[in-house]
C-alpha cells in the first residue's frame, strides 16, 4: 500500500493532491521532452549539488535544471504552467472571489536577492497539507526531515548531519512523568519544531518525541491520542507568559495540548468540535489563537480564548 493510500485511510483533512515531478510535467506538458536525453543522462545533467549567487548572475538556473538542453524555454514552460497548473482549491473558484475582496498589490517589488542554492540537502514532504518539516533556526542552521530522519544543515560549513533517526527504535534516556519509556519504531514525522535548543517531532499517530539538542539522546516520548485521525499538525515553541519554555501541539484528533517543555509535563488540553491545523499565542492580548480548519483564502475560521 502506498504513503498515499495510507494517508487516505487515516481520513486525512483534505483529498490528496496529485504529485506531478518536473520531468513529468514536461513529457506531457507544453515541451514535446528532453532532446533524445536518456533518462539516465538527464538524471546527470540535474544532479549539480550547488548553485552559487554568481552563476545565477551569469545565467545558470537556480534549480540546476538545464534550460539549454530542452526542447522548451524556462519562460515558455513557466507560462504554460501558470496557464495550465490547478491549485488544490476546498471551494471551487475561491481564487476568483478572493480577488473581488482583497485589494490588489502592485508587482515588480525587490524583496530579496538569491545568494545560494544547495540541491544536496533534500526534505522528504509526503503531503502538501503538511507544514514546519523545514525549520531555519538561525541565517545558517536548516532542521529538515528527510525520510526517517530529523537533520540540521549549516550554510557555513556545508556539512549535513544527523539529529534523530526515527527508522529504528527511539526511547528517552531521561525519566519524566507520561513519558513512553519505551518509545517508538519507526515513527513517521508529520511536524517538527526547533528552538531554544529544543527539537520537537509530531508524528503520524499522535507520537511526540522531545530531544535537548545540547545533550545525548532523546529526552521525552509521549503518545498524545490513540484516534484513528491522530496526526500532529504543528507543533509551536514559545515563552510562556508566566515564564518558562511552552510548546502546544495541534491534532487531528480535534484537540489542542501545552506542556511545560522543561518539565515535559501536560498543562493544558483544549478540545474543539475540528481538528486543529495550527495555533500560535497572543501575548499582547494573553489569548491563544487556533486555525481549526482552513478553506482556502475565502473562510478562516479561528478560535480565541484566553490563556491560562
Amino acid at each position: 500500500m502506498s504513503y498515499f493510500q495510507r494517508l487516505g485511510d487515516m481520513n486525512y483533512m483534505a483529498e490528496e493532491a496529485e504529485m506531478v515531478d518536473f520531468v513529468d510535467e514536461i513529457d506531457g506538458g507544453a515541451a514535446a521532452g528532453v532532446e533524445d536525453v536518456e533518462a539516465n543522462e538527464y538524471d546527470l545533467l540535474t544532479k549539480a549539488t550547488d548553485t552559487s549567487s554568481g552563476q545565477a548572475r551569469n545565467g545558470q538556473d537556480i534549480q540546476g535544471i538545464p534550460w539549454e538542453r530542452l526542447n522548451i524555454t524556462r519562460e515558455k514552460y513557466r507560462l504554460t504552467r501558470l496557464e495550465q497548473y490547478k491549485n488544490y482549491e476546498n471551494i471551487p473558484l475561491s481564487g476568483e472571489a478572493v480577488d473581488k475582496e482583497c485589494k490588489q498589490m502592485e508587482k515588480g517589488g525587490y524583496y530579496y536577492e538569491f545568494f545560494h542554492n544547495t540541491r544536496s540537502v533534500k526534505p522528504t514532504i509526503l503531503h502538501f497539507q503538511l507544514r514546519n518539516l523545514v525549520w531555519a533556526t538561525s541565517k545558517h542552521d536548516v532542521y529538515l526531515v528527510s525520510n526517517y530522519s530529523v537533520m540540521h544543515w549549516s550554510s557555513i560549513s556545508g556539512n549535513l548531519s544527523e539529529v534523530i533517526n526515527f527508522a529504528g527504535h527511539v526511547a528517552p534516556s531521561e525519566k519524566h512523568a507520561g513519558s513512553l519509556l519505551e518509545g517508538f519504531t519507526q515513527t513517521q514525522i508529520s511536524t517538527i519544531a526547533v528552538k531554544d535548543n529544543f527539537l520537537v517531532a509530531g508524528g503520524f499517530q499522535g507520537e511526540l518525541t522531545c530531544k535537548r539538542l545540547d545533550k545525548q539522546g532523546v529526552s521525552f516520548c509521549t503518545r498524545t491520542t490513540y484516534d484513528d485521525n491522530a496526526i500532529t499538525n504543528a507543533i509551536e515553541i514559545y515563552d510562556g507568559m508566566r515564564g518558562g519554555i511552552k510548546f502546544m501541539a495541534s491534532n487531528n484528533d480535534c484537540g489542542l495540548r501545552e506542556y511545560d517543555l522543561e518539565t515535559f509535563q501536560l498543562l493544558n488540553h483544549f478540545r474543539f468540535p475540528w481538528p486543529v491545523n495550527v495555533s500560535c499565542p497572543h501575548h499582547l492580548q494573553e489569548t491563544l489563537i487556533c486555525i481549526l480548519w482552513l478553506i482556502f483564502f475565502v473562510s478562516v475560521p479561528t478560535f480565541c480564548m484566553t490563556a491560562t
